[in-house]
């Protein structure tokens, strides 16, 4: 079969991202070169580059935005199949899950704002609402982390003795309650404050202490216990 002008092996070796990556390291290689090693293979008009480019820009160049397009969202482009799209998307959790998992491993647990960075991380992709808990032994230190519930754009409902549940088989002595808000809105509703209170309280009959109660959006966290109203 006659080779197109597009095609990648026509590129001087050093151009070509798979070579470029040998040669001169991940680091050396721009977005849409390493997206490119994930898409792998053009279409009969289009190289992987020429792909891999039209993916970013559906994310508005940006990778937060590119990492919450969903598998449907990234077939739109024109010569991504599902299988791509799955690739892709596999590789966008990794990366937030190698973030994430520094934090998890790492010191004990002494500030909300260290809590919400890694909050940020891990749920800022969501564009539903989502209710979860970071379970904490008696020094402080992460045991476990688990979403519990996951609801609407507006709102979600989390189980009190779902969470105290988990917290017992954990023999977590503390807890963080924890959740999203997409609309970027910080302040925590009527149903919120309430939820944190119920929890609360039933924690306490399994000498369990509700430590905080975090929201995380795009524009910051909001912090119960920072704001005295735990």
């Amino acid at each position: 079969m006659q080779e197109h002008n597009y095609s990648i092996k026509l590129w001087a070796k050093d151009d070509r991202p798979r070579e470029k990556l040998l040669l001169k390291g991940a680091e050396n290689l721009s977005i849409s070169e390493l997206l490119a090693i994930l898409i792998n293979k053009g279409t009969r008009d289009r190289s992987a580059v020429d792909l891999a480019k039209d993916i970013l820009r559906l994310g508005k160049d940006n990778l937060n935005e590119l990492g919450k397009l969903s598998i449907r969202e990234l077939m739109k482009v024109k010569g991504i199949g599902e299988a791509k799209a799955i690739t892709i998307t596999a590789a966008m959790e990794l990366g937030r899950r190698r973030q994430a998992a520094a934090f998890l491993e790492s010191e004990i647990i002494t500030s909300s704002r260290d809590i919400a960075h890694y909050l940020q991380t891990i749920l800022r992709d969501y564009r539903h609402e989502v209710f979860a808990v970071i379970f904490l032994n008696r020094a402080n230190k992460i045991r476990h982390f688990e979403i519990i519930s996951e609801g609407g754009i507006t709102g979600t409902v989390a189980d009190p003795r779902i969470i105290l549940k988990k917290a017992l088989e954990e023999d977590a002595v503390n807890i963080i309650l924890c959740h999203n808000h997409p609309s970027g809105s910080l302040q925590p509703s009527r149903a919120d404050e309430e939820l944190t209170v119920k929890i609360k309280e039933a924690a306490k009959l399994f000498d369990i202490r509700v430590m905080d109660h975090i929201i995380v959006s795009e524009r910051g966290f909001y912090s119960f216990a920072d704001e005295g109203v735990l």
